[in-house]
């Protein structure tokens, strides 16, 4: 998977993907007490919790431009080398970001390696496929996420590492904020925009060629009112489950070592000067 698609599909991308606060809210309990936390695969800053110590890693110059003035400080970097030393984060999030890792398995050990807790939004491909976009106008989706780092991939490389994981169902509201792929599920006509379906990789990847004719179709159902007819019962629903999944990933139990949580200080990151072999350039918060 190309490490930096957003270098040409980002542009516009901060005016449609506006974090939701019902997922930011999950992400943040999620996040438990942790103080200092690294954000793998930034992009524009989304879903960094401004009561926390965050330090972002981003490959995408495009995005990083797009971060908001107050923005976490953050990096020009890649999942798959995070130039920190050790456990020098409380915590490691990772939003909507492992499947266009180069390498899944090596960043997913990055995160583990730099932090204590990983969490992780990423979705399960066989509930995506059964969203009506997909199943009814681009099945191409489907197939394409066949192949993606989701879910299975996600959950079982944790697992063989050790980890105690957990996951939980992160529902779609109606009106959410945050437009990746299934954002729209009840406000089908927003499909119809290119700028919204650029925001969207799964969307933005593909033959535009079919998704263009795919939208045509849509549209004639839209104005014929046979989409509402297919999906009246999405119309009076509030939320949904299109398949996202919230990862929590922790170290293992050890009940034969002292609890000595009370004595341990919080980490901070390592200073620049401090992590040896680092080239990633560093950019402000604001993406200068």
């Amino acid at each position: 998977m190309n490490a930096t698609p957003y270098q040409t599909i980002g542009f516009g991308y901060s005016r449609h993907r506006r974090p939701d606060p019902r997922i930011a809210g999950q992400i943040d309990q999620a996040l438990g007490s942790a103080e200092t936390v690294i954000n793998v695969g930034a992009g524009t800053g989304s879903y960094e919790p401004r009561s926390r110590q965050v330090t972002a890693v981003e490959p995408s110059t495009v995005m990083i431009r797009q971060r908001p003035p107050g923005s976490a400080p953050v990096i020009r970097g890649y999942a798959e080398t995070l130039p920190f030393r050790d456990k020098s984060f409380d915590a490691a999030m990772a939003i909507l970001t492992v499947h266009h890792w180069t390498d899944a398995a090596a960043g997913l050990a990055e995160l583990r390696r730099v932090s204590g807790r990983q969490i992780v939004l990423t979705w399960d491909p066989a509930v995506t496929a059964r969203f009506w976009l997909v199943e009814e106008y681009l099945p191409q989706v489907a197939e394409t996420d066949a192949g993606l780092a989701s879910l299975d991939i996600v959950q079982t490389w944790f697992r063989r590492d050790g980890a105690r994981v957990s996951v939980v169902p992160v529902p779609v509201a109606a009106d959410c904020t945050d437009g990746f792929l299934g954002a729209y599920w009840r406000r089908a006509h927003c499909y119809l925009d290119p700028r919204v379906r650029a925001a969207i990789s799964a969307l933005a990847n593909l033959d535009q060629h079919l998704v263009e004719r795919a939208m045509r179709r849509l549209e004639i159902d839209l104005a014929t009112r046979r989409w509402h007819e297919r999906h009246q019962g999405l119309l009076d629903t509030d939320t949904l489950d299109l398949g996202y999944r919230l990862v929590t990933a922790d170290p293992p139990t050890r009940t034969d070592q002292p609890d000595t949580s009370s004595t341990v200080a919080v980490r901070r990151p390592a200073a620049q000067a401090d992590l040896p072999g680092w080239t990633a350039d560093h950019i402000d918060g604001n993406g200068g």
